[in-house]
């Protein structure tokens, strides 16, 4: 009878840590950090939960973008996504079509949200707009 009950509770300790491993291998945030390390794009966002940032990496850099609910004219809708970086030496690697391409991303997400950078982004921006 012991002999039993330890094997089951040998069994129900493997099948808990199987189930660790694979949601450690399965979290979007780790996901996130190794796309940061590896200098590649990913968009970490809950959707669903309009309160909590999103976050994106690309090429080294990482951003952390605010959601605003507001009214468009049928429905509640993101309206407005406020986008800055985490760190600002980070950025010496992007280009002004980079931030195309990442503004193109948020708006196949969030369509009718307006994007506005914060600093230095906005700077970097408008810089570039005017030479």
């Amino acid at each position: 009878m012991i002999i039993i009950l330890f094997r089951l509770v040998i069994l129900v300790a493997m099948v808990l840590i199987a189930y660790a491993v694979i949601r450690f291998f399965m979290d979007p945030k780790r996901k996130l950090e190794k796309a940061h390390d590896h200098k590649e794009y990913y968009f970490f966002d809950d959707s669903s939960n309009v309160r909590k940032n999103f976050l994106v990496t690309y090429k080294g850099a990482l951003f952390e973008g605010e959601k605003y609910l507001g009214t468009t004219e049928n429905s509640f809708d993101i309206i407005t996504l406020s986008v800055g970086v985490k760190n600002a030496s980070e950025l010496y690697l992007l280009e002004k079509e980079d931030f195309y391409f990442l503004e193109k991303e948020m708006d196949i997400r969030y369509p009718s949200a307006k994007i506005e950078w914060k600093s230095p982004v906005k700077e970097f921006l408008r810089h570039r707009e005017n030479t």
